[in-house]
């Protein structure tokens, strides 16, 4: 595999002169094409910080982030808006649906907004209704449907312009085990058989157990990392609790 994304000293501060506080300290790791990464950490770790700043939500105070020979820390706005929407596909833990749309418009829309055309929207909402297996309530709106229709809608979203990469913020916080199982899977099947990039924040160690790589961030920093290698899943599992237990089992 080759590294897509490269994170290369970076900082951000927060504040003024008299009270300023260090999110992301001198931060540096790479990503490759078609890893499943997880980002876990305590509240304040700076975990979410470091998504907004891969998100292009929030600009580095220092240091440099590459997705492919690409520094986004030196784009404009503009420049960074058109790369978010050609690049980047978000799931966050409030499903963010137009309530006045049914879940076929609401991926339809995010095709829409970057001009597809007709035929290549419909064949592509066709194909992830089916692979998110959401065809079923297609014409549903969404207070017509689960918590887990709704993310794997969200999801669908998501993918519709078929990022490089997808961010995920904790994404199974408002979900039952049962749902959140099952987008977790579809996460697993979107990054093995399609060879999907995906990065996720997450405090759930059930959740972190679905990822090839877990970064473990405390004040900014890296503080360990586990690969799970050709381990079943059950076993990472356990290696991710093993580490929390030295930091007093706290991820949230």
């Amino acid at each position: 595999m080759n590294s897509y994304i490269r994170i290369c000293d970076i900082e951000k501060y927060y504040g003024n002169a008299s009270h300023v506080t260090k999110a992301v300290d001198r931060l540096s790791f790479t990503v490759d094409r078609g890893e499943f990464v997880g980002v876990m950490g305590a509240s304040g770790s700076g975990k979410t910080t470091l998504l907004n700043l891969l998100a292009t939500i929030d600009r580095v105070s220092a240091g440099h982030i590459f997705y492919g020979d690409t520094d986004i820390t030196a784009l404009s706005e503009d420049a960074l808006s058109e790369f978010r929407k050609n690049n980047l596909g978000f799931v966050f833990q409030e499903y963010n649906l137009l309530d006045t749309l049914t879940i076929e418009e609401n991926i339809s829309l995010a095709l829409t907004l970057q001009g597809s055309g007709k035929k290549r929207a419909q064949e592509a909402i066709a194909r992830l209704l089916k692979l998110l297996d959401i065809e079923e309530v297609r014409d549903k709106f969404p207070y017509q449907t689960s918590g887990g229709q709704k993310q794997r809608c969200a999801c669908a979203r998501a993918l519709a312009n078929d990022p490089k990469l997808l961010l995920a913020d904790e994404p199974t916080g408002a979900l039952d085990s049962l749902s959140s199982q099952t987008l977790l899977e579809t996460f697993t099947t979107l990054n093995q058989n399609l060879g999907t990039t995906i990065l996720m924040v997450t405090h759930d160690v059930f959740s972190a157990s679905y990822c090839s790589r877990i970064l473990f961030l405390r004040d900014g920093k890296i503080f360990h990392e586990l690969l799970r290698g050709a381990n079943p899943r059950q076993l990472f599992l356990q290696e991710i609790l093993d580490v929390l237990s030295f930091t007093g089992g706290k991820t949230e």
